[in-house]
């Protein structure tokens, strides 16, 4: 088992990312192909995935499948690269995905929106609390993003309560919120970039002291998302400049085109590189060949990953 403290330092350098799900035509999860691709993504040099995330449709997933998915991904990924397993929903259902995480041997929880209904800084708190300490042993880190945003005063409150919360994943971009937390928490938390296509913020999200992030197309482009992180850890502004420009803000032109396309222009990317994981379930909904058209020429230009 990975202890808190451990999988924290695991998570506060290098690159992160979140595997897509595989489905078939009919919309059910794959465990052969989904393996094939960790397998495939392994190597490749992250940090640690977070399974069942938002990439992956963790918000699609029936609790039988996303046992599953952690199941296959542990096995797989054992003694390769930590997995960390999304959770989120109404409490009581996050505290069972978590649970469910632990006993498929999950390193790490990565806290999700409690989703629909709005509440109070005390009531997301006490839903942080809850499922953290239904995982005592286990490093959670939460996601703040959509309904489900904290402040500073509200975190260092949750983290005098619970010891096992481990880092601070944004995923709304708020400056000033960003730059409060990481002064007052300092380093009690592990910081992630977390907006969709990290790339974009990657480096401002350093300037703010938070250098590392999680990548959504080293799902597609590994071996260019790696080139990225690195020369954004080394200063290299000619070539995250040449990235932004030749791939990154085009892919954004196409990302943004519908909502919903974070996930679905993954799916698509892995489809173009032969890596296909099936259509993207409902609500979500997948590019147009246009659009695939598109991605396609952006990829190509890239070389082969």
């Amino acid at each position: 088992m990975t202890t808190p403290q451990e999988l924290k330092q695991i998570v506060s350098e290098g690159l992160l990312s979140f595997p897509v799900t595989d489905f078939d035509a009919n919309g059910d999860f794959r465990a052969d192909t989904y393996a094939q691709r960790l397998e495939w993504l392994a190597p490749y040099g992250a940090s640690a995935l977070f399974v069942a995330g938002g990439t992956g449709e963790f918000f699609s997933l029936t609790h039988s499948e996303y046992s599953n998915v952690v199941h296959t991904a542990t096995e797989v990924c054992k003694g390769k690269v930590p997995i960390l397993a999304g959770a989120g929903g109404p409490t009581r259902t996050a505290i069972a995905f978590a649970q469910e995480a632990q006993r498929k041997g999950a390193n790490g929880i990565l806290l999700m929106p409690h989703y629909l209904t709005e509440a109070s800084q005390e009531g997301i708190a006490l839903h942080a609390e809850q499922v953290c300490k239904s995982v005592p042993d286990m490093g959670v880190i939460i996601y703040n993003r959509a309904n489900s945003r904290l402040n500073a005063e509200t975190l260092a409150q949750l983290a005098d309560k619970c010891p096992n919360l481990i880092g601070f994943k944004d995923g709304v971009g708020d400056i000033e919120s960003m730059v409060s937390i990481r002064r007052r928490l300092g380093d009690r938390f592990s910081y992630l970039g977390g907006l969709p296509t990290a790339e974009v913020y990657a480096a401002a999200y350093k300037a703010l002291g938070v250098p590392v992030y999680s990548s959504a197309v080293f799902n597609f482009i590994p071996k260019t998302a790696m080139e990225f992180y690195r020369a954004i850890a080394a200063n290299d502004h000619a070539t995250t400049d040449r990235l932004l420009d030749e791939f990154f803000l085009p892919y954004l032109a196409i990302r943004n085109r519908r909502a919903g396309y974070a996930v679905s222009i993954v799916k698509a990317g892995a489809k173009l590189v032969g890596r296909d994981a099936g259509p993207v379930r409902a609500p979500l909904t997948d590019l147009t060949e246009e659009e695939h058209a598109q991605l396609d020429a952006l990829i190509r230009k890239l070389g082969a990953q």
